[in-house]
């Protein structure tokens, strides 16, 4: 048994919450919950104050552990071995290159979920999607403003106090602000959610109990997913239609840039609808290790992360320099779905490719 399981089983037998062990050991929650998940390892010191609390031994803490560690590094020089004599062989046992090039091993995943760790997992992925989702929907609403007041200025319904350029720097005042709220909510939620990132990148382990409670709030939770799914995708394909509506009633400038505004509200609302429902979704599937968060997919989402980031940061500075040279933002706004179908088209082709090298 290692350290981590046995901090976790001895912190159970005794009825202590998290909390409850951390004020013990002088230690933050995170640092039990990180303590018990793999993800870090309590120095000597913490290792001592520990064998008090729970009235053991030292050895039992840690011998066992180093016993794993170092039965480990034997297979591994006994792997090395049998490596080695294939080699000056000429040939490999059928099989080995594809479950290496799949993700998965046999040694022991450094990282292991318990049961209150699931929980405050899902808990915290519940807080924070709504703000993730509000984040999103801020940015796809912040140029409404400036487009409807440079469309006022130019048919003359503003007072001639705003003139074209003030009724501009004032809609991209707005827009500033609501980008810059948009990222405090990106950021707060992050900064939640940060001590789960092994969970979307890296394999681990989780008790009997993990799954079952997991598998029985997805079942729980799959209706609502499927008609929140709904409502969403039919928000955005229905969201042109105001914007026809009022070029039929009226073919002004005006108009057409107030259909405009309320074709970004539908979609804004769409995306809410879509993101925050897919967060708690993809938090099943994430302790699941299913769909997008299989250990396969962990493995292309690593190498895709950085052409993702390239990608959007190229787009970014297209969609702004595009827009503040033709000052058409009721147009520009179009690059963004755009960039997401030939992002997703891209990463299909690449995972393809290397699925196919795979092979």
């Amino acid at each position: 048994m290692r350290l981590s399981d046995k901090i976790m089983e001895l912190r159970k037998k005794n009825g202590w919450s998290q909390e409850e062990l951390a004020e013990k050991v002088g230690v933050s929650r995170q640092s039990i919950s990180k303590w018990e998940s793999g993800q870090s390892v309590p120095d000597l010191s913490k290792i001592l104050l520990l064998s008090e609390v729970f009235a053991v031994s030292t050895d039992y803490l840690l011998k066992e552990d180093y016993l794993l560690k170092e039965e480990c590094f034997l297979k591994e020089e006994d792997c090395r071995r049998e490596d080695a004599s294939w080699e000056e062989e000429g040939s490999r046992p059928i099989g080995v290159n594809e479950v290496e090039r799949s993700g998965y091993s046999s040694s022991t995943p450094k990282f292991h979920v318990g049961l209150e760790q699931a929980k405050e997992f899902l808990r915290v992925k519940e807080e924070t999607a709504p703000r993730i989702a509000f984040g999103v929907a801020l940015c796809i609403l912040s140029p409404i403003l400036l487009i409807l007041l440079a469309a006022a200025a130019e048919t003359g319904l503003l007072p001639t106090i705003l003139t074209e350029e003030r009724s501009a720097m004032l809609g991209l005042v707005i827009l500033i602000l609501m980008i810059a709220i948009a990222v405090a909510l990106f950021i707060t939620a992050g900064a939640k959610t940060q001590e789960y990132e092994f969970l979307e990148k890296e394999p681990f382990e989780t008790e009997y109990e993990v799954e079952t409670m997991v598998r029985e709030a997805q079942r729980e939770y799959r209706e609502q997913y499927v008609r929140n799914c709904a409502v969403g995708v039919c928000l955005c394909i229905l969201s042109v239609v105001p914007l026809f509506l009022m070029i039929l009633l009226e073919d002004n400038d005006f108009m057409a840039s107030l259909g405009v505004c309320i074709l970004l509200g539908m979609v804004a609302l769409g995306v809410y609808v879509l993101i925050r429902n897919g967060i708690r979704w993809e938090s099943y599937e994430k302790l699941l290790q299913e769909g997008e968060y299989n250990k396969v997919a962990k493995r292309n989402n690593k190498r895709n992360e950085r052409i993702g980031g390239i990608y959007w940061m190229a787009v970014t500075a297209i969609y702004l320099a595009y827009s503040f040279w033709t000052f058409e933002w009721q147009w520009t706004w179009i690059v963004w779905p755009v960039a997401g179908v030939l992002f997703g088209l891209l990463m299909a082709i690449l995972n393809f490719r290397r699925n196919e090298d795979d092979f």
